[in-house]
């Protein structure tokens, strides 16, 4: 065995060095893209972060105000029928739910909901961090400001997302380098969906099955 090892190790080494040029091999070059080309929070990488969420078959509904946030989260949470919604305990008040048009329950870090309490709920509303117009993506990171732990928005059936959009970038490093890595992170791109061997869609399996984010300029 050993004998063959050697031939094949010997066959590869000279496979290599035919095709090497002279001085060795030159070093593989890795011009990664930092930055994209489309300013963070501008007219442009909007229209592009709504193009893609709205392909991965989410809604996106567009706000000039806190007060107009509210409207907009207001009419996301009446057309699906969510009466009964949790939210961080930190998240912005103009982003709030009206609390006589439904039930709000309010998440804080100290005594957080049972499992079965958050799959009683219908909707959660949250902030995020940064988004990511190339990819139509939503980064959420655990206990950030306005947007609770994991679990909150991973639950219940019917997430909205209240993306800033000064917090909208075109790539992935540079939302990459926006991120503390030492915190839960989750990436949202579109509701929780999945397909099986024929291809027949089934949403709702991972995570919320319907996404509406509203943009804030």
């Amino acid at each position: 065995m050993s004998g063959a090892r050697e031939e094949v190790l010997a066959r590869l080494r000279a496979a290599r060095d035919a095709g090497a040029p002279r001085g060795g091999v030159p070093p593989v070059p890795r011009g990664y893209h930092r930055s994209g080309s489309l300013a963070p929070g501008s007219a442009q990488v909007l229209d592009l972060l709504v193009e893609r969420v709205e392909d991965y078959r989410a809604r996106v509904l567009r706000a000039g105000s806190d007060d107009e946030v509210a409207g907009a989260v207001a009419r996301c949470l009446d057309e699906a029928g969510s009466r009964r919604v949790v939210v961080p305990a930190d998240l912005a008040p103009g982003w709030r739910p009206r609390t006589g048009e439904r039930e709000v329950v309010e998440e804080h870090p100290g005594s957080p909901l049972a499992v079965a309490e958050l799959d009683d709920l219908d909707a959660v509303v949250t902030g995020s961090t940064v988004a990511i117009a190339l990819t139509g993506t939503i980064v959420l990171a655990g206990g950030g400001p306005g947007q609770g732990r994991r679990a909150l928005t991973l639950v219940p059936d019917h997430h909205v997302c209240v993306v800033r959009a000064a917090d909208v970038v075109e790539t992935v490093p540079e939302a990459l380098a926006r991120l503390d890595p030492s915190v839960p992170l989750t990436f949202v791109s579109g509701p929780s969906a999945t397909s099986d061997i024929e291809l027949d869609r089934v949403e709702g399996v991972h995570g919320p099955r319907r996404l509406d984010v509203v943009v804030l300029r």
